[in-house]
């Protein structure tokens, strides 16, 4: 990956057709993601948080603009191209857990091995899946259902998910936005954890609260990027 290089736009600019008044999500948005960052994404409702984050993703596609992913240009990518760069390199946590309701949570978490090979495909599923839950502090309630676990709980949970691939990024969505502010705590602690470990992370966030534990600012405003600042303390803890 050239230069430690996770993802990058490049003057990336997002237009939703509505009527005759066409809706700019995103401005002419340049943004480059290294290798163990840990980035919070700020603004407010409708400045475009979201959808940066869908295209950094391969969720969504740019109108104008270059999207690189793990190296890839994936902005014009034919679909299944995009669908095995995205699950080679990315995956999402969002507010909500979104486990199925039916499994336990070994099951959910070993759930993405089941429908393609992966980095991880090495590994034993359940052995795998065990290790993210003891990573996360579940391992004592792997055979728990979604309805037997707290919001916090099953938060923990998806990110043991979202990890089961190893991915090189994960994105983030509001991830603390229906727990408590202890337990949300608690969830940005874990992040800090696995990005110490050299996990890259994007949260969107509109708590600045939880944006302290990035290492990294980005605010939103308009579609446009009007902040994009290193948090001091870390600055401050990473000076040799």
């Amino acid at each position: 990956m050239l230069n430690g290089t996770i993802a990058d736009l490049q003057h990336v600019s997002k237009i939703y057709p509505m009527g005759e008044l066409p809706v700019g999500a995103l401005k002419k948005v340049s943004i480059t993601i290294k290798n163990a960052e840990y980035i919070a994404i700020m603004g407010p409702s409708g400045s475009g948080k979201s959808t940066l984050l869908n295209i950094l993703g391969g969720v969504d596609q740019p109108s104008e603009g270059s999207v690189f992913l793990g190296g890839v240009k994936i902005d014009s990518l034919p679909e299944k191209a995009l669908l095995s760069a995205r699950r080679k390199t990315v995956s999402y946590i969002f507010q909500e857990a979104r486990l199925l309701s039916s499994l336990t949570a070994l099951e959910n978490v070993t759930l993405p091995l089941a429908f393609y090979a992966t980095k991880a495909a090495g590994f034993k599923p359940k052995d795998r899946g065990m290790a993210l839950l003891d990573k996360v502090g579940l391992a004592k309630r792997a055979g728990h259902l979604p309805h037997q676990l707290s919001g916090g709980e099953a938060q923990r949970v998806s990110i043991a998910r979202a990890l089961m691939n190893d991915p090189l990024l994960i994105l983030a969505d509001e991830p603390t936005g229906n727990l408590d502010s202890k337990t949300g705590e608690e969830i940005m602690e874990l992040f800090q954890n696995l990005n110490n470990e050299g996990l890259t992370i994007v949260m969107v966030t509109h708590d600045p609260q939880k944006a302290s534990h990035a290492k990294r600012v980005v605010r939103l405003k308009d579609g446009e990027i009007i902040e994009d600042v290193m948090n001091h303390k870390f600055s401050i803890c990473e000076t040799p």
